[in-house]
């Protein structure tokens, strides 16, 4: 199952250096490799080739959005978004004549209300990067496809590992490969999946625009590829260890895990996903500025950075009522997103408790 997105890799790097007569050329051998797994996430097979494209860092998102609008068309985005998939939809999506609304996550079927004549696609993602709300994607899939709109997912959090979107309604399916997929933190990739009604035009934007990625870093995802289940196990377990002592510590007021029980999300994670991966947020206690300074500046183990998904764990403060327009986020204490690495929780639990020491004193 695994080595199927390395396959597609493959023929995508090479539909995109020697042209569709390359990809005919290659693909056949490599589909009869392909159909030996099952998940429809890693691949999409079409009459010559693998309905996939791998892309530079950062140019999934853009891409597909891109690819699946014109002119006249409303566009339905979660107010949970990755930032920078926002700041791509305010800046230039309109620029282009597209319309863009947000949406409450958490709305599920109750997303029918946003919706308009030329409403064309819903953007998902699930868990958000910040708040981790969990959405019904079977449900908002259900009235889009009703209204004759398409579904795109940012699946980076669980990884078509935990979270097959296809299985639940998706139309695309795009991946910051960076991340997970990567897992080394040595490299800049974007993976773009799509069912036969949406691989067209995405093949063609991704064609036309020429952004594809090197042969070196489709084989450093490629070697992630080899690994991934095992580092998502070692991610998850750690996590789910670290989580329920957060859990329980005074300087904690709540942790957004929807791994965790009696987290927010935990019923619709239980439900569709099979898995979890190492990020998660939690909401501090009432407390100064200052004093989260003082807890960040001295980790020893966490460092500080935004490109979750590789082996070593991060620890950043998050602002995410600054961002929502369509909900209000007010958790009642300071928030911060953890990435939970390869290292020894244990060691990772006395760094976060000589944290709060500081956090407190």
């Amino acid at each position: 199952m695994i080595d199927a997105l390395g396959i597609a890799a493959i023929a995508s790097f090479i539909a995109g250096t020697v042209g569709v007569l390359g990809l005919m050329l290659v693909a056949p051998p490599l589909a009869k490799v392909a159909l030996a797994f099952s998940s429809p996430e890693y691949f999409a097979l079409m009459a010559f080739g693998l309905a996939m494209v791998v892309l530079l860092a950062g140019a999934s998102l853009l891409k597909a959005l891109l690819a699946l609008t014109r002119v006249g068309d409303h566009v339905l985005v979660t107010d949970a978004v990755y930032g920078p998939t926002r700041r791509f939809c305010d800046n230039h999506l309109p620029r282009c004549g597209v319309e863009v609304g947000y949406y409450d996550p958490l709305a599920g079927a109750a997303i029918e209300r946003e919706f308009r004549p030329n409403t064309r696609l819903v953007f998902t993602e699930s868990p958000g990067s910040l708040t981790f709300d969990v959405q019904d994607i079977p449900a908002i899939a259900a009235v889009a496809h009703r209204h004759g709109a398409l579904v795109v997912i940012d699946n980076s959090w669980a990884t078509p590992f935990f979270f097959r979107s296809f299985d639940h309604g998706a139309d695309v399916s795009v991946h910051a490969a960076t991340k997970y997929i990567g897992g080394h933190s040595d490299v800049l990739l974007g993976v773009i999946v799509a069912n036969e009604a949406t691989h067209a035009k995405l093949d063609r934007l991704w064609t036309d625009m020429g952004v594809t990625a090197s042969p070196d870093d489709c084989f450093l995802g490629l070697r992630g590829l080899r690994t991934l289940p095992t580092r998502l196990a070692r991610h998850q377990a750690s996590a789910l260890a670290i989580a329920a002592w957060l859990r329980a510590r005074p300087e904690v007021r709540e942790v957004i895990y929807p791994a965790l029980p009696e987290s927010r999300g935990h019923a619709l994670w239980k439900r569709d996903f099979t898995g979890a991966s190492g990020l998660f947020g939690i909401v501090l206690q009432p407390v100064a500025k200052a004093r989260i300074d003082a807890m960040l500046d001295g980790m020893r183990l966490f460092g500080m950075g935004w490109s979750w998904g590789g082996f070593e764990s991060l620890l950043i403060p998050t602002y995410p009522e600054r961002t929502r327009t369509a909900t209000t986020w007010d958790a009642g204490g300071p928030c911060l997103r953890l990435h939970i690495g390869l290292e020894d929780p244990g060691d990772l639990m006395a760094d976060l408790a000589d944290g709060f020491t500081r956090l407190v004193r």
